[in-house]
């Protein structure tokens, strides 16, 4: 009995369909680690300039990942990355928002 055999190819860690996506993949990191960035930051209220915008530029690099994503393994990176700027955020804002203290 004949069987197909799949050539080993090298493909990227979040690709499932066998092809490379470097900007996804790309994409997904920076949500991931600006998400990061601005859950650590939150934590502490005087650094609410830190998080609420890492918070925002990961909300809208996560939102522009989800528009462009190919496989489901991107997206759950990319939701987790989003949600955890979101977060960071709401958490940033709520501290003394994007410019508290600087204008005004």
């Amino acid at each position: 009995m004949a069987q197909a055999v799949r050539p080993s190819t090298t493909t990227s860690l979040f690709a499932t369909d066998g092809k490379p996506h470097p900007l996804q993949d790309s994409l997904v990191a920076v949500a991931m680690i600006l998400g990061a960035i601005a859950i650590i930051s939150s934590l502490f209220s005087s650094l609410h300039l830190v998080s609420s915008w890492a918070g925002l530029i990961g909300v809208l690099t996560g939102a522009y990942g989800q528009f462009i994503s190919v496989t489901t393994r991107e997206r759950f990176g990319l939701i987790l990355g989003l949600g955890a700027s979101a977060i960071g955020l709401f958490i940033g804002m709520a501290h003394g928002g994007l410019f508290g203290g600087v204008i005004g």
